[in-house]
């Protein structure tokens, strides 16, 4: 009984998370919208900033601080799911109930608006504006950009997608999947936590640290969904599979690794490595040491992949609730 009505609960969640992620990736969010009302990942992110600016004072003590980022952790997490529980309490169990629980989850999928900011850094660097091409691939990562080369734009923008496409759009919808609006909005405040406070700095390497944890926890398993989708876009597959099994564990991030050793292995190509982050340079080891130096076409070879994850994540979606129907 109880099983029975759990896969009738993945069902509805999976056409309700196929209509959020066509809607997004067919219209994204207007300009004119955000330039109004914002983003919902805008309003969640000043209610972190507002924490932080509470919780987070410098006189603090250590032990203090790690208490209000538990504290930070749980409030917006806690508003986050709740909203979505109480969207999905009131909309009606119906067609258009589902139509309208589309509605609210393609904000925070990514899909368009990833595919629009790496192909704003291919754009300038197929014309050798490299200064352009810093600037816009500045935009999507948090190294230091003043200094990169074609090379490392390249690596750069297409590390930033290989990532993005698990926290962004595979990440949320696994969520969305399993638990529903609540899932996909409580995911989404985790992700957003750790990209804003997330850090280990003087200022929030306490405050960050419960956001940090749990969102390596909750990326766990879609991450390496993630990569074994990119996997399965290379022509060898069995071999890319093979390879992101090997060195996803040498990357710093305990699930950054998988979609990035996956895209390397699949282009053929060295991705991540020493990079420049607030003055200092990270000992990162190379993953895919035996491919060659990213070059500025393969950043479009990687969104050529990219479109064709989000293929397989249409098909995956139909499949679950084909299975979830069947069974």
């Amino acid at each position: 009984m109880i099983l029975n009505a759990y896969l009738e609960f993945i069902i509805l969640n999976s056409f309700v998370m196929l209509i959020g992620f066509g809607l997004e990736w067919l219209f994204g969010w207007p300009a004119w919208l955000y330039r109004h009302i914002g983003h919902p990942v805008s309003w969640l992110g000043s209610l972190i900033s507002w924490l932080d600016r509470v919780l987070n004072r410098p006189e603090y003590p250590a032990s203090l601080r790690y208490a209000g980022g538990i504290a930070c952790l749980f409030t917006v997490a806690g508003i986050s799911a709740t909203a979505g529980a109480g969207l999905m309490l009131i909309l009606p169990l119906s067609g258009l109930g589902i139509c309208l629980a589309g509605l609210f989850s393609f904000p925070m999928l990514a899909s368009k608006s990833l595919a629009q900011h790496v192909q704003a850094v291919a754009t300038p660097l197929q014309k050798d504006d490299i200064e352009a091409a810093r600037e816009a691939v500045g935009m999507i990562v948090g190294r230091d950009v003043t200094t990169l080369d074609e090379a490392g734009i390249s690596r750069a923008a297409i590390e930033s997608l290989a990532e993005n496409t698990s926290d962004g759009i595979v990440a949320p919808l696994f969520w969305g999947v399993l638990a529903g609006l609540p899932g996909l909005y409580l995911y989404k405040a985790v992700n957003t936590l750790d990209s804003m406070i997330g850090y280990k700095t003087d200022k929030h390497g306490a405050f960050g640290w419960a956001s940090a944890r749990f969102d390596d926890l909750v990326n766990l398993l879609p991450a390496r969904l993630c990569g074994l989708l990119f996997c399965l876009t290379s022509q060898n597959r069995l071999n890319s599979i093979g390879q992101m099994w090997a060195e996803a564990g040498q990357h710093r991030s305990p699930n950054a690794g998988w979609p990035e050793s996956a895209v390397a292995s699949s282009l053929e190509i060295q991705l991540s490595g020493p990079r420049i982050y607030h003055d200092h340079v990270t000992t990162d080891a190379i993953i895919n040491p035996s491919g060659r130096i990213a070059r500025k076409e393969d950043i479009g070879r990687a969104l050529a992949r990219f479109r064709q994850v989000m293929i397989l994540i249409c098909i995956l979606l139909i499949a679950t609730a084909s299975g979830a129907a069947l069974i």
